[in-house]
């Protein structure tokens, strides 16, 4: 198989990765790679990422992807090409989780050239506010959040109106 995406600079956020080849709907782009870790070691690594970004006043990209109820995956390896993906409201691709790999997965028809995303599945909790979102489509709510939470966030929204 051929590599489905190359990387280049974004107009969403930093890099992205954009299709090289027309991509049909239901395909496997990419598998999210890195290292497997605990929970507890995954939380542990984000905090040191975030913490090691406030001191060097750099916005601190955290890797850590959820695999199952006891493990993540580490992906802010060198190797991990998946990581600069970006979020957006309205993606073109979706996480899939089989077998213990996450891969990312087109849930359209995507044309060669087009940056691939997803959403990143944000919670919504009172950190919301510092997830902004800069995907630019016309679905966007203004912040990194799953879908799930979207009717939560225009009541708050709402409130501070």
């Amino acid at each position: 198989m051929s590599k489905l995406w190359y990387k280049k600079k974004s107009p969403l956020h930093g890099s992205g990765l954009f299709a090289a080849c027309n991509i049909k709907k239901g395909e496997q782009v990419i598998e999210y790679i890195g290292d497997k870790v605990t929970k507890r070691e995954g939380d542990k690594r984000a905090d040191k990422q975030i913490k090691k970004a406030e001191k060097s006043k750099k916005n601190g990209m955290v890797y850590i992807f959820e695999l199952n109820k006891k493990y993540d995956i580490d992906g802010g390896v060198a190797r991990n090409n998946a990581r600069f993906i970006n979020h957006s409201c309205d993606p073109n691709c979706e996480v899939e989780i089989t077998d213990n790999h996450i891969w990312i997965s087109s849930i359209k028809r995507i044309k060669k050239g087009c940056e691939l995303t997803y959403n990143y599945g944000y919670a919504f909790d009172t950190d919301y506010e510092e997830h902004i979102c800069k995907c630019g489509s016309r679905k966007c709510v203004g912040y990194i959040l799953s879908d799930d939470y979207w009717p939560k966030l225009k009541k708050e929204l709402k409130k501070k109106k």
